[in-house]
This record gives C-alpha cells, sequence and structure tokens, in this order.
C-alpha cells in the first residue's frame, strides 16, 4: 500500500474534519492508504509542555513519516496569512530530511481554515507551499474541473481546500468544503501512484 501523509494542527477541529475528508479521498483510490499525524502546540515557555503522545486523535508526526509517504497534503489553520507557530516550528527541524531529499519528487497539497472568508486563506495556503518547494515537492492544486469550486459559497479554492469558520470558529464544514477536500485527497494519491510507477 502507497502511503500518503495527512499533515495537519487544528485548535478548533476544523483543520481536522478536513484532514478526514482529504484520507476519505485518499482511501477512495485503490492502493492508497491514509497517514494521518499531527503536530504538539508550542509554548513560550521554555520546557516541554505536552505530553510525548497525544490524549486523542492522530499521533505526533516522526522523520520517518516523511521519508515513508509517496505524497503529503499539509494543513493548518490560519494565523495572520500564514501556518501556525505549531506547524512552522514542525517544518523549520527538517534540515535533516531536506539535506537527504526525503521529500523531493513527491507531490504534495495544502488546506486551511479561517475565521472569515477574507481572514487569509489563500495566502496561508500560498506560504504553506514554501517549505514544500524548498523540499522538492511537486505541488497538487485543486483545479476548475472540480464543478463544486466554481459554485462554493464558503471555502474551496485553486490552491488547495479550505473552511471558512466564522469569527467564533463555529460554522460547521460544509458539504461542499468536505466535498472539495474528498476530491483534493483523490487527485493527490492518484498523482503519487502515476509519480512512483516512474522511479
Amino acid at each position: 500500500m502507497a502511503d500518503i501523509l495527512i499533515l495537519y494542527y487544528s485548535t478548533h477541529g476544523a483543520t481536522r474534519q478536513l484532514a478526514q475528508a482529504i484520507a476519505r479521498g485518499v482511501e477512495s483510490v485503490p492502493g492508497c492508504v491514509a497517514r494521518l499525524r499531527t503536530v504538539p502546540r508550542v509554548s513560550t515557555v521554555c520546557e516541554a509542555t505536552e505530553a510525548a503522545v497525544p490524549d486523542s486523535g492522530a499521533p505526533y508526526v516522526e522523520p520517518a513519516d516523511l521519508r515513508e509517504c509517496v505524497g503529503l497534503a499539509l494543513g493548518s489553520p490560519t494565523r495572520f496569512g500564514n501556518m501556525a507557530a505549531p506547524m512552522k516550528y514542525f517544518w523549520d527541524s527538517t534540515v535533516n530530511e531536506w539535506l537527504q531529499g526525503a521529500l523531493a519528487g513527491k507531490p504534495a497539497s495544502v488546506f486551511t481554515s479561517t475565521g472569515s472568508m477574507h481572514g487569509g486563506n489563500e495566502t496561508t495556503l500560498l506560504t504553506m507551499m514554501l517549505p514544500l518547494l524548498h523540499h522538492g515537492m511537486v505541488i497538487v492544486g485543486t483545479p476548475f474541473t472540480e464543478a463544486a469550486l466554481s459554485t462554493t459559497q464558503s471555502g474551496g479554492t485553486p490552491y488547495g481546500p479550505s473552511h471558512v469558520a466564522g469569527p467564533e470558529s463555529r460554522l460547521p464544514v460544509t458539504e461542499v468544503e468536505k466535498q472539495l477536500a474528498m476530491a483534493q485527497g483523490r487527485r493527490l494519491a492518484e498523482i503519487a501512484l502515476r509519480l512512483e510507477g516512474q522511479r
């Protein structure tokens, strides 16, 4: 089975729901399995504040997850038009994987959740692509052949799936947002298999 790593950080649960929808899309492709992982919170306190294993949800990502995957979906809530600090902290620690070319040539996509329609979802998606490009990954977007992309009244962009949670993060992930996330997972898995078959 080909592992597609779905690496996300979620504060209020919406990014996790998008990750789960992407996982369903990945696993709709024969021969592919989704590997859900998250990152621990970071703190201004200079000592570990998180348990080694999360209380619930996906396990924490490890370097082996990057080496073993054939594709990656990266998700984070928006923080001033950028990924959240815990996710940025993780990517800042991947120099060894960068030096080894562990992700070079593998396909990647990005996804996010924001508090408002113009809360930085597109800039977050674009800035999340930057470390992936430095790692030599091949970016996979959401094409307008996905009809829901032209009709969505909430999240969804050609740069990747997104969700608009509202100012208090109370709006549920819509069916269209889930549909676009599933389509992205399916597309990522299909491209990963094609690229893997050419190695």
